[in-house]
């Protein structure tokens, strides 16, 4: 309880923390639901007016406006209603953020394979409100005491910062340059060492195809990626159908594909054979002497 006061009430963050609160609980109690009309229990059914089946994105989107505009409205006059606002844009944006897929994608594509998105997406909405909580912030420069350094020593850090985070994502590092926004080591290091096989750095510098193609750097590229990282994703997929079920539907290429019409053989024209006429028959008769 102490804890709480001095970090969070005192230091103005109360807003903050019932909005990351609500996120995770929102975020939670929807997929709990989804999970329950999905595998059809009790009363637990989709929203459906007529034919038009009402996505949960479109509550979301209207009580991010509703959380939004009141936090703007009671921010300078009252903690605890401006609190409660952030309460409902958490809300909200818990239901945008699990269908963050469909916005992406413009399909419904929840339970497919591309649907792991939306997952992912809040997974980078509760790490940055958590880091956010924590008193770290993106991009800044401070000294040890926690005063702003001089304009030209902090203009440079965050130049150096931006480039450092553009080199780790164009290298394929998502959550190394996400981390690395609050904490800067990590940008060094996501920048320093060797792209991930599929990134656009590697495709630009030493993939089969790039000017530079160097055959060592993507071989050692690739083993890094079996033995690395090819378990974390597959604890991050088992972590994220614990969480919010499993994405086991075709994805849009394998649907496409078995949609698409196979394409018919056109039919070889048939030709007729013409009975042989003698030159002679073509020939036109001359009719005879006494009619001439």
């Amino acid at each position: 309880m102490r804890w709480f006061e001095e970090n969070i009430i005192a230091t103005q963050r109360l807003p903050l923390f019932v909005f990351f609160v609500s996120l995770i609980l929102a975020f939670v109690v929807t997929r709990v639901h989804v999970r329950l009309i999905r595998a059809g229990v009790g009363w637990f059914r989709n929203i459906s007016v007529g034919d038009l089946h009402i996505h949960h994105v479109v509550f979301g989107v209207v009580l991010m406006l509703v959380g939004g505009v009141t936090g703007l409205i009671v921010s300078a006059s009252s903690t605890g209603w401006y609190a409660v606002a952030a309460a409902v844009f958490g809300v909200g944006s818990a239901l945008v953020l699990d269908e963050f897929a469909l916005i992406l994608h413009l399909r419904d594509v929840y339970w497919s394979e591309e649907g792991r998105t939306s997952v992912d997406a809040l997974f980078v909405a509760v790490a940055v409100t958590g880091l956010l909580l924590l008193g770290l912030r993106p991009l800044t420069w401070q000294t040890p005491y926690g005063v702003p350094a001089g304009g030209q020593l902090a203009a440079a850090a965050l130049v150096v910062n931006l480039v450092l985070a553009v080199i780790t994502l164009l290298k394929g590092k998502i959550w190394t340059g996400l981390a690395g926004l609050f904490l800067p080591v990590l940008l060094v290091v996501g920048a320093i060492r060797l792209a991930r096989p599929g990134s656009p750095w590697a495709r630009w510098f030493f993939a089969p195809g790039s000017r530079r193609h160097n055959p060592a750097k993507m071989e050692k590229a690739l083993r890094r990626e079996i033995r690395w990282r090819r378990p974390v994703i597959r604890a991050k997929i088992a972590f994220q159908e614990f969480l919010s079920g499993r994405h086991d539907l075709p994805s849009i290429g394998m649907e496409n594909r078995a949609k698409r019409p196979k394409a018919r053989r056109r039919p070889r024209p048939v030709i007729r054979e013409r009975p042989f006429i003698p030159p002679r028959a073509m020939r036109r008769r001359r009719p005879p002497r006494f009619l001439r």
